[in-house]
């Protein structure tokens, strides 16, 4: 009976534990898709999973810094959401490919139209982003979800030391800026593709040499064989000549 009581309590544990990670890992989150490089651009999801078994999700929105401005954030249209961007007026303006912009997406919200985020269920939002900026390695960008039961979760809790807020905001890391922020792709591929002529230039080489050594061969082994035929023929000649001597010695003696 103490046996079964125990088992009981330490499934009752683990079933707890295992409840209560699932609840601090299921936040709103931004997650960049290959690089986020000061400097660059980049194209990120915005990832909100549905924490309430009796609720959906029906409207998130999603705040940007202004004191590191981003010029340019475009959603891409997900269906069944509605997405209004809202811009702000800037303190000091953007300089932006020799342009001054004056002003910066301070906000993108996503409304449901036709869809929801049920329980169980997560959706992701796709943004582009740029410039990004170069004098931060991150962007706090604070999010605000609501339910379909008028029930309201700010993701605006900023991490302070090793321990997680209950409602901590969406970071998207920024990596440090490379020498081109929009061939570093290219440059990067480019060095295999060499790499790979050099080591075809090498294989087309080495093919020629064994090319090569197998006409040395070839012409050997003729030159052999040719002087060998020919050594052949000469023995013969010099054994006909022989016969023909002693032929002509026996009948001289006979005479």
């Amino acid at each position: 009976m103490n046996l079964s009581r125990a088992a009981l309590a330490a499934g009752t544990a683990a079933a707890s534990v295992v409840l209560l990670s699932g609840t601090a890992f299921a936040h709103v989150s931004v997650q960049p898709q290959g690089e986020a490089a000061q400097g660059g651009y980049a194209t990120v999801n915005i990832k909100v999973p549905n924490e309430r078994d009796n609720a959906s999700t029906v409207k998130l929105e999603v705040n940007f810094p202004l004191d590191h401005p981003l010029a340019s954030v475009m959603p891409q249209p997900v269906p069944g959401w509605k997405a209004v961007v809202t811009k702000s007026k800037l303190d000091k303006p953007l300089s932006l490919h020799g342009k001054q912009i004056n002003e910066a997406v301070s906000k993108v919200t996503w409304t449901a139209d036709g869809s929801k985020i049920g329980p169980g269920q997560f959706q992701q939002f796709p943004l582009s982003l740029g410039q990004l900026p170069e004098n931060t390695d991150q962007l706090v960008l604070k999010a605000i979800q609501t339910y379909d039961n008028d029930e309201i979760v700010r993701w605006i809790e900023e991490q302070k030391g090793s321990e997680e807020p209950q409602h901590p905001a969406p970071v998207l890391k920024l990596s440090a800026a490379g020498d081109d922020h929009h061939g570093g792709g290219a440059a990067t591929s480019a060095a295999p593709t060499a790499s790979a002529s050099a080591a075809a230039s090498a294989d087309a080489k080495g093919g020629h040499g064994e090319k090569a050594g197998d006409h040395t061969e070839t012409a050997s082994a003729s030159s052999t064989d040719t002087t060998a035929r020919v050594l052949g023929v000469v023995g013969i000649l010099v054994g006909i000549a022989g016969v023909a001597f002693g032929v002509l010695a026996g009948r001289r003696r006979s005479a």
